[in-house]
């Protein structure tokens, strides 16, 4: 027994003795330890849409799927509701980063997330059972059904393009768009969004559409307006509080003096997620009917996630600024 008041002699050997198996032991255990640390050189980085859809509202007990358990001849009953089954996480692959990744420099730096979907307009099938956006051309009526895309997608010139936009903050949308030269230069900055009538206030499970379902044309074109026009820059912004810039029916452009601006503030080190096996998907009910101007529907977390997100580092937490390239060919 130790006496306390007598403090034990320890020898050098003693000492040395917990050392060497403490060392064994993280010998033993490196392999499971490192399984915790950083992913190995050349794995890519992937997150899950939880992390994005974990504001949006719960869905309503009523509405969420329900099966009847398999008879005798394994068929399942079924569902009062008709509502397919709940999905669950999507996962994200990384798809871009910024050149120099660094980490942020001020306690004020936060990552802020946007979620975006590009989709492309393609004739109705008869096998489509999503969301269907009715397209007016040269006095006849077309069904069209959208498809997500990829955001770096090189579209065609011709090509039908929509976009739907979702922020887990609540702010408020505004869209400015730039062609974009085969110089890397940039023409005439054009606020396309918000319009007098559109209401720009975002929140978790709201979708705005650009253009909206309601408009006519409810779609843009992919134009080449001059030779070396390569695409477009879509710059979205959402901010805590209300610009003060003059909202009519058309475009408002915008000082180089105040995009520069713009994007010092608000803009940061952006990196592009996009959604596993998500390319080709449609644009389903739940979708057209959060994005819908008169609708107070809001998706849920059982609904789908954005094809895109993007998170950004940034330093002024009051707003986020994205920029996001579109590509065209002939």
């Amino acid at each position: 027994m130790l006496n306390p008041l007598q403090p034990e002699r320890i020898t050098r050997g003693d000492a040395v003795r917990p050392l060497l198996v403490l060392l064994s032991l993280l010998v033993m255990l490196g392999p499971a330890l490192a399984a915790f640390g950083d992913p190995p050189q050349g794995t890519p980085r992937k997150i899950v849409s939880d992390d994005f859809t974990k504001n949006r509202p719960e869905p309503a007990a009523a509405s969420k799927a329900t099966t009847t358990p398999a008879n005798n001849n394994g068929r399942l009953g079924k569902t009062p509701d008709r509502t397919p089954p709940t999905p669950g996480p999507r996962r994200y692959r990384l798809a871009s980063s910024p050149i120099r990744r660094t980490r942020p420099t001020t306690h004020a730096a936060v990552v802020a997330q946007l979620g975006i979907t590009i989709w492309r307009l393609r004739p109705v099938d008869t096998n489509d059972a999503g969301g269907r956006t009715l397209i007016r051309e040269k006095g006849k009526s077309s069904g069209w059904v959208p498809e997500r895309v990829e955001g770096e997608t090189m579209f065609r010139e011709g090509d039908h393009v929509r976009i739907s936009v979702e922020s887990p903050r609540t702010g408020y949308l505004y869209v400015v768009d730039r062609d974009l030269f085969s110089d890397g230069t940039t023409g005439g900055a054009m606020l396309i969004y918000p319009w007098s009538d559109a209401d720009n206030q975002m929140r978790s499970g709201r979708l705005v559409d650009i253009p909206a379902q309601e408009d006519d044309p409810s779609y843009f074109t992919a134009r080449l307006t001059s030779p070396n026009q390569v695409g477009e820059i879509l710059t979205f912004i959402v901010t805590s509080t209300r610009l003060d810039l003059p909202i009519s029916d058309k475009p408002y452009q915008i000082s180089n003096v105040e995009m520069a601006k713009w994007e010092k503030i608000w803009g940061g080190e952006a990196e592009r997620f996009e959604m596993e096996g998500g390319v080709g998907e449609v644009w389903t009910k739940q979708e057209q009917q959060a994005s819908a101007r008169r609708s107070s529907r809001q998706l849920t977390r059982d609904d789908p996630a954005p094809q895109t997100i993007y998170r950004v580092s940034v330093a002024d937490s009051k707003a986020i600024l994205v920029n996001v390239r579109l590509r065209y060919t002939k």
